[in-house]
């Protein structure tokens, strides 16, 4: 009887080690390019002001240029800046975010319910009604929705911007639609059982085991208030009432040029709370997305 080498497996451990540093290292360079823009803005963000179209380009300053100092500076210029009131804009997007965020999840997950947990007739084709809305540009309807919500007497208010979210977000009932799919139906029977209504079974069963799809959805639909730039453009009428987006393109747009560095540190500040809301919850968002099923 011959005997297997017992070497084989050495033999194959340098060719995989010598994928996986390629691997790695293609990751590692596609990471710093996209991360270069960012590293940019916080390097520009710190510097003097005579520092930051230096030529040839450089990611950190002079040294003696003192950048802690100078980005403690450039932060406090901007967050007192007389013209443009940043922290009545940071509350005015929280409050805007909050309410739309609070409205899309509480709706979204029960009309998803409805689509993943209870048959009736016609399910499918108005589920794909649904989402045959993700298809029409927000262009589109603007100027309809302009025209109703000032008959209405909404124009001017922060109503247009989160009321229509509590009637559900097609993107987040599908991504809800899609994890109930996955959960046994085992789960329903025992709670029927028990004498649990679809609203009982809902409320305690199916939502505490969606926490990982219930944060995507809170993560996605908040980045998408925080950045958004048209909606309150078009909605809103008095300065006061602006969000972070309009505050930025109006700190751009004052009278003279605004300084990069300042520019800068004014992006960092607009973006710092989404990316730490990122980091914060980055294990679950990846947890709600690898959760995510694509059954029938």
């Amino acid at each position: 009887m011959s005997r297997q080498p017992h070497n084989s497996g050495f033999m194959g451990g340098p060719g995989r080690q010598l994928r996986r540093a390629l691997v790695y290292t293609t990751l590692i360079a596609i990471s710093l390019v996209y991360a270069a823009p960012l590293l940019w803005m916080l390097s520009t963000s710190a510097r003097p002001a005579d520092q930051t179209m230096l030529i040839p380009p450089r990611l950190l300053a002079d040294p003696t240029s003192r950048m802690p100092e100078y980005a403690q500076e450039n932060y406090s210029s901007v967050w007192h800046d007389p013209v443009v009131n940043f922290p009545l804009y940071l509350r005015n997007t929280l409050v805007v975010s909050g309410l739309a965020v609070a409205g899309c999840v509480i709706s979204s997950s029960i009309v998803a319910y409805g689509f993943a947990r209870i048959r009736w007739r016609g399910r499918g084709a108005l589920f794909a009604l649904v989402l045959s809305t993700m298809m029409i540009p927000f262009p589109v309807v603007m100027a309809p929705l302009y025209v109703l919500f000032s008959r209405i007497g909404w124009v001017g208010t922060f109503r247009p911007l989160w009321v229509p979210f509590w009637f559900g977000n097609a993107f987040s009932i599908f991504l809800l639609r899609q994890f109930f799919l996955t959960l046994p139906k085992e789960l329903d029977e025992a709670a029927r059982i028990d004498g649990c209504s679809h609203w009982g079974t809902f409320w305690r069963i199916i939502l505490p085991l969606s926490r990982p799809a219930l944060a995507v959805v809170v993560l996605l639909h908040f980045t998408y208030m925080w950045n958004d730039f048209l909606a309150p453009l078009i909605f809103l009428t008095h300065r006061d009432q602006f969000t972070l987006a309009l505050g930025l393109h109006l700190y751009q747009s004052q009278a003279g040029n605004t300084p990069w560095n300042l520019l800068m540190a004014a992006s960092t500040m607009v973006i710092a709370p989404v990316l730490l809301l990122f980091v914060l919850t980055q294990r679950t968002f990846v947890q709600g997305v690898a959760a995510e099923g694509l059954k029938e």
